[in-house]
């Protein structure tokens, strides 16, 4: 749903190959649709999806009420459009041109979303289609798969802070997700309620699908632990890895292997099932 951001090319994909690695078939809509979705939303609609809120995360006293109703119609819509098109994951991007409805629609859209995520319907932002297929395996696997990207480096204890804003998997949350307002979407339109995680402390798995010359994609795997100890609080996933490489050597071996800046993570160790996965579907690893 939207397109890509022509400052994250990294990302960019063939969905021709998408679709013939994969076997997938995709859907491309415009925001537009889940606007005049969110349209047909009923105020009885919205006020059960807000009750749905509040048992499936934990929310800041700071949120307001207005602003839980907003994400509630966006998360509604999105219901709706993910049964009209039988989606089993979505990938979504929206730059804003100053269409204050699309606006509304997409600066509401992370509970929503969030929610989709942890039922097993993976969403991935920055319409990061070879993630969300990640975040998929992961899932099919019952290890979540959550979206994540380089936050720092912390070199006194040779850890590295992953995360992203957006979607966050519950069911690999170490403690029930967190909803806190923002003023302002980090580096992108809008503001609104965004939520906070930290993935479950002990084994990990990152995934990262990669283009592959020979292959048509491969399957970057690296396996750490999540652990303990001060994140960033600013309404993102983010957590604290430790990987037998060091936070140095972790990095450079990573990148070698030519991956976008998003990888999924999932909970456990997973490496063994994912090269057989690769072996299978004829993908590189």
């Amino acid at each position: 749903m939207g397109h890509y951001n022509s400052g994250m090319l990294d990302i960019a994909t063939d969905l021709v190959q998408v679709t013939g690695r994969f076997g997938t078939h995709i859907e491309i809509v415009e925001v537009d649709h889940l606007s005049s979705l969110r349209r047909e939303v009923t105020d009885q609609q919205t006020a059960e999806k807000v009750e749905e809120f509040r048992s499936f995360f934990t929310i800041d006293e700071e949120c307001s009420t207005e602003e839980l109703e907003r994400a509630a119609t966006t998360a509604v819509a999105l219901d709706k459009m993910v049964a009209r098109h039988a989606l089993d994951m979505l990938a979504y991007y929206y730059m804003g041109s100053g269409i204050t409805e699309n606006e509304n629609t997409m600066s509401s859209i992370i509970l929503g979303t969030s929610m989709l995520t942890g039922r097993g319907v993976p969403v991935a932002g920055e319409y990061e289609i070879k993630n969300v297929l990640a975040m998929k395996i992961m899932d099919e696997l019952g290890a979540g798969g959550s979206f994540t990207e380089y936050y720092a480096m912390d070199f006194k204890d040779d850890l590295v802070l992953m995360g992203h804003d957006g979607p966050g998997h519950t069911r690999i949350a170490q403690d029930k997700i967190r909803v806190r307002p923002l003023r302002v979407y980090h580096g992108k339109v809008g503001r609104g309620l965004s939520v906070e995680m930290s993935v479950k402390y002990g084994p990990v798995t990152l995934l990262s699908v990669v283009e592959d010359r020979d292959k048509g994609f491969s399957l970057l795997v690296a396996e750490g632990e999540s652990v303990a100890g001060p994140i960033l609080e600013i309404g993102n996933t983010n957590s604290r890895y430790r990987f037998s490489l060091g936070a140095r050597g972790f990095v450079e071996a990573w990148n070698e292997s030519g991956p976008a800046h998003h990888c999924a993570v999932g909970v456990g160790h997973l490496g063994l099932q994912l090269r057989k996965i690769a072996a299978l579907i004829g993908l590189g690893f």
